[in-house]
C-alpha cells in the first residue's frame, strides 16, 4: 500500500482485490480527459458471486454488503485505470446501481447505499456522489446486485 486512499482502505480492513477481467467483449473502464467511466461490477466477495434477489432470498443488508463488495471492485478498477495511484482520484462523480429484485421490492436506495456508504467511508469527501438506484427483474449470473461508476481523476 502506498497511498492515502489505500492507508484509508487499510483502516477500514479493506484490502482491493486485483481488477476483474471483463466477462464479454467489453473493457473493464474507458477514460475520457479527466473522467473514468467504470463497467458494472456484479456482487463477488472471496467467496465467490453474491447471488440473491431481495424481496425474495437475500434480506437489505446482504444487499447492502454486496453492494459494498461492487465498490470495492470499483475501486479496483479504478486503480488500474489510474496505473495504481488512487490518490490520483479527485471525486466519485455517478453510481448507477441494479438491484435484482422482486416487483414488490422497493428499498432498492437502501441496498445501493452499501457501496454509497462504504465510498464515504473510505474517500471521505471525494467519495460523495449523484446516484440512481433501479430495480432489475434479474442481473447476470444471478448476482443481487451490479454497480457501474463516473470518477473524475487528475
Amino acid at each position: 500500500m502506498s497511498g492515502e486512499i489505500e492507508a484509508r482502505l487499510a483502516g477500514l480492513g479493506v484490502t482491493l482485490p486485483d481488477a476483474p477481467a471483463p466477462a464479454a467483449n467489453y473493457v473493464p473502464f474507458v477514460r475520457v480527459g479527466d473522467l473514468v467511466h467504470v463497467s458494472g461490477q456484479i456482487s463477488q466477495g472471496p467467496d465467490g458471486l453474491i447471488k440473491g434477489r431481495l424481496g425474495a432470498d437475500m434480506d437489505v443488508a446482504a444487499g447492502a454488503e454486496a453492494a459494498k463488495r461492487c465498490a470495492i471492485s470499483l475501486l479496483a478498477q479504478l486503480r488500474k485505470a489510474c496505473e495504481g495511484d488512487l490518490d490520483r482520484l479527485v471525486r466519485v462523480v455517478k453510481l448507477t446501481g441494479f438491484v435484482n429484485s422482486t416487483p414488490d421490492f422497493t428499498d432498492q436506495p437502501k441496498v445501493i447505499n452499501g457501496a454509497s456508504d462504504f465510498l464515504v467511508a473510505a474517500l471521505g469527501e471525494a467519495g460523495r456522489h449523484a446516484r440512481s438506484a433501479v430495480s432489475a427483474a434479474s442481473l447476470p449470473l444471478g448476482v443481487a446486485v451490479e454497480i457501474e461508476a463516473i470518477f473524475e481523476v487528475r
